[in-house]
């Protein structure tokens, strides 16, 4: 838990909570651990595998032995897969979202396991808090919708955005024009941007409220009966710890869903 201590030159006599210089040094993770070849692997990037390979795992284990009585684990997995296989794939898509469970799958654990990464003991970090890893989960949801809204409707699925045929003719221009922003720059960086402002804020929180209990209960025979302060942030931070399990979970979703629905409305644009 070394990024939750914030300062070792933390003025507890005079500071309310401690805080961290540059709030950077809370996410940037840029000494190499070690090295692959010529290839230095950063904290950040091991996370990222790591987090794949424990999606990896969770499927091959809860999976591979299919029994009549499964195993509690066995259960919880095979209920996330019938929940994004039919709670998000065919009630948002279709009968045509079947073809996607893959993608909806593997992007909904690996971004509960990756959120989840920021409660989890001695990692204490969400990778998701990292704007390059939202940012390209939703670039490619955008390149799989932008494409098979082409694929399934041909250019009409450009034309009819930018001009759509329902809409009175006066106002064409003005929704069309909100409709080719919305659909074609502002979606994937909304997409990205919620899930990594929410693990940022999370993580941010839960970095300041138990680092600075820990440091204050720590000083207690300088400050006497001022760490009591500490007592009272650590507190809160557990209870902010509790609420973070919920939003990892509920981020992952939403993400997941959302790139359900943008998928939904470029095969059915004109719904």
């Amino acid at each position: 838990m070394d990024q939750l201590i914030l300062a070792a030159e933390c003025d507890v006599a005079n500071e309310f909570i401690c805080a961290p210089e540059d709030v950077k040094e809370l996410f940037e993770f840029t000494d190499v651990i070690f090295h692959i070849g010529p290839i230095g692997v950063t904290r950040t990037i091991f996370l990222f595998f790591l987090a794949a390979f424990v999606v990896v795992g969770l499927l091959y284990f809860g999976l591979r032995k299919r029994r009549m009585v499964p195993s509690k684990f066995g259960v919880v997995i095979e209920s996330l897969l019938d929940f994004v296989k039919n709670g998000i794939a065919k009630d948002v898509i279709g009968p045509e979202g079947y073809k996607y469970v893959p993608y909806l799958t593997a992007m909904f654990f690996f971004i509960l396991v990756g959120n989840l990464f920021e409660v989890t003991p001695l990692i204490n970090f969400p990778i998701t808090a990292r704007m390059a890893i939202p940012a390209f989960l939703a670039i490619v949801t955008y390149v799989i919708f932008v494409i098979m809204g082409f694929a399934k409707n041909g250019f009409r699925y450009f034309f009819e955005t930018v001009w759509p045929p329902a809409v009175p003719i006066g106002l064409r221009w003005l929704v069309g024009i909100i409709e080719l922003v919305s659909i074609f720059f502002l979606r994937p960086l909304t997409l990205a941007v919620r899930l990594f402002a929410n693990m940022v804020a999370g993580h941010l929180m839960l970095s300041l409220l138990l680092g600075s209990g820990v440091i204050f209960i720590a000083a207690f025979p300088e400050i006497g009966a001022r760490a009591a302060i500490g007592l009272f942030w650590f507190g809160f931070g557990l209870g902010i710890y509790v609420f973070e399990i919920i939003v990892s979970v509920l981020q992952a979703y939403i993400f997941t869903l959302l790139s359900a629905v943008y998928i939904q409305s470029s095969l059915q644009f004109e719904h």
